[in-house]
């Protein structure tokens, strides 16, 4: 798979968290077919050029900690982005249990990526 269009099923992926709720670097990289993508989609995900199209900040890492460079402002922009969506945090991270995607969640996301890649 070409790198760019790598990075685009990445930000289709991301487009497709629902608000509210989280995914980890590793649960993206599972929905392209390989979990041991998660650094690269940390590094396509910092490069992201638009916040407001694919909202990067609903990942973080499997502990539910922010990424410690958020790409659009600072350290707190990101948890601050994701308590604006009602997201809370337990001991500086995000509450996993009430917010990670679920497996239904995470299975309408991956058929809904497959619906996207048969129409390009």
């Amino acid at each position: 798979m070409p790198q760019e269009n790598l990075v685009q099923k990445i930000y289709a992926a991301v487009r497709l968290i629902p608000k509210g709720k989280v995914a980890s670097y590793s649960q993206v990289a599972a929905l392209l077919g390989n979990c041991n993508l998660h650094r690269y989609v940390g590094n396509a995900l910092h490069k992201n050029p638009s916040n407001s199209i694919t909202p990067c900040h609903r990942v973080v890492n499997a502990k539910g900690f922010c990424s410690g460079s958020f790409a659009f402002g600072g350290n707190d922009v990101q948890r601050q982005k994701l308590e604006a969506e009602g997201v809370t945090f337990t001991k500086g991270h995000v509450d996993m249990e009430k917010h990670a995607i679920s497996q239904d969640d995470f299975d309408a996301m991956s058929a809904r990526l497959q619906e996207i890649s048969a129409k390009s």
